[in-house]
């Protein structure tokens, strides 16, 4: 079993992420929540892209695992819809961010990270946002770890 990331180490990655990707990627999720909201039909997409744009900001130490207890109609329903009016556009952003930052030797981790954030950007009902310490490394329920 890995050992877990030191509280500091999780600081210095969290605040460089800020610096280089984080806080442009969190704009745009907060545009798209924005956006969203606007509909009353929007609101759970918008709620869910404030979320999201937390999680885009400071995401070491913490992980997206499956959400027990969710519907699966729903969830799907929801991310169709999150599929076609935002998931597309912000994938393609985490993408972008990441090639950008996979062109330097230092970026290629942050890289890896935002490549991984474009898969959650796809798809994201039915997932929760939790604290890495809470979440068993052995486990099946871990989908995305930064």
């Amino acid at each position: 079993m890995p050992e877990p990331r030191s509280g500091a180490l999780r600081a210095i990655g969290n605040v460089l992420w800020l610096i280089l990707a984080g806080f442009w990627m969190a704009i745009a999720y907060v545009l798209a929540g924005v956006l969203q909201i606007m509909t009353v039909i929007g609101i759970p997409l918008g709620i869910q892209s404030f979320k999201l744009a937390g999680y885009s900001l400071w995401p070491f130490g913490r992980v997206i695992v499956e959400r027990p207890g969710a519907g699966a109609v729903s969830s799907c329903v929801g991310n169709v819809i999150w599929f076609v009016l935002a998931g597309v556009w912000l994938a393609l952003g985490h993408l972008f961010t990441g090639l950008l930052l996979c062109a330097t030797v230092i970026g290629i981790p942050f890289g890896i990270a935002s490549f991984k954030l474009a898969r959650l950007a796809l798809w994201p009902f039915g997932k929760v946002i939790v604290p890495a310490d809470s979440v068993s490394l052995g486990g099946s329920a871990v989908y995305l770890r930064i």
